[in-house]
């Protein structure tokens, strides 16, 4: 597929970015700042920009494509740009910048036609993660019917997304699925921070206790990109496992007393369910901090 992949520079997209154009697929890292991967074209493009958006989604990705009778079209946009979090910049510009790149981006590709939109939304949604103070679920596992109302701009803006899109799928019947990103850990990260997670989990309460590999985040948009026909949908997506060794009985015990535990779950087993993209898209996580530390409770 010819993809427009915005943000392929963060932290997150770099890797997405780089699995989709291992798999063979053509990708145009649309961003402030370049990637440099050989395999994938930068072009800077300042989404907040309308005119921008729009030129960059109907140009060329590369050189190559001069030599076509004509411009090809993109064929699928992943848009992962965005202010990452709160305390980065101040609140209006995070909540500004993250509202109008998604709109924009939204509005071109549906305009030029693009069939398969996929956009980062985000465990934040759920109002737990930037909360003020605690602030506990409703009920557990937290799946996707759980009430969005987070108090934060990062939040806010990422649930402000998801209404722009459920509203240009309306209009246009195009696939746009979000996806509710849980922490992103890079490989590398855990033999540098699961340790101390590990030794508390209190660390871990505002993501649910949850994470989110890297290269399992890959796979998710992969899934997304060949599943068709689903209309509008927001999948949670995040690692099969919980980040720290306690169990889900103790993690119960200690930090949901009270809270509404819908169903049996396994030992280990994330509290933010993840059965709806299993079961929609076929998200098989493979990979676990597990597979680099020992679980103290099995030794």
């Amino acid at each position: 597929m010819r993809i427009f992949f915005t943000g392929g520079s963060g932290k997150a997209g770099k890797h997405v970015a780089a699995h989709l154009a291992d798999q063979g697929h053509q990708v145009t890292n649309a961003d402030l700042a370049p990637l440099g991967h050989p395999e994938v074209a930068d072009l800077t493009v300042d989404l907040t920009d309308a005119g921008q958006t729009y030129s960059a989604l109907a140009g060329l990705a590369t050189m190559d494509e001069l030599d076509l009778p004509a411009a090809p079209s993109y064929e699928a946009v992943v848009h992962f740009a965005a202010v990452p979090r709160i305390l980065l910049t101040t609140d209006t510009t995070t909540y500004a910048t993250n509202v109008l790149s998604t709109y924009h981006v939204l509005e071109a590709a549906t305009r030029l036609g693009i069939p398969k939109i996929v956009f980062a939304s985000s465990e934040t949604t759920y109002g737990i993660c930037f909360a003020q103070g605690e602030r506990k679920p409703l009920y557990v596992p937290v799946d996707e019917e759980h009430p969005v109302v987070p108090e934060d701009s990062y939040a806010m803006s990422k649930v402000a997304g998801e209404v722009t899109a459920r509203s240009f799928q309306a209009r246009t019947g195009t696939d746009i699925y979000g996806l509710r990103i849980n922490n992103v850990m890079e490989p590398h990260e855990y033999a540098e921070m699961f340790p101390a997670f590990l030794d508390d989990p209190a660390q871990r309460r505002r993501n649910v206790f949850a994470y989110i590999d890297t290269r399992d985040l890959g796979q998710m948009v992969q899934r997304c990109l060949e599943t068709d026909g689903l209309g509008y949908e927001v999948f949670n997506v995040a690692n099969a496992d919980m980040s720290v060794a306690a169990t889900t009985s103790d993690v119960i015990e200690q930090f949901y007393d009270g809270v509404e535990v819908r169903r049996e779950m396994g030992r280990d087993e994330t509290f933010y369910a993840i059965d709806k993209a299993r079961e929609m898209v076929g998200f098989d996580p493979q990979h676990s901090w597990r597979d680099v530390l020992t679980d103290p409770g099995t030794e």
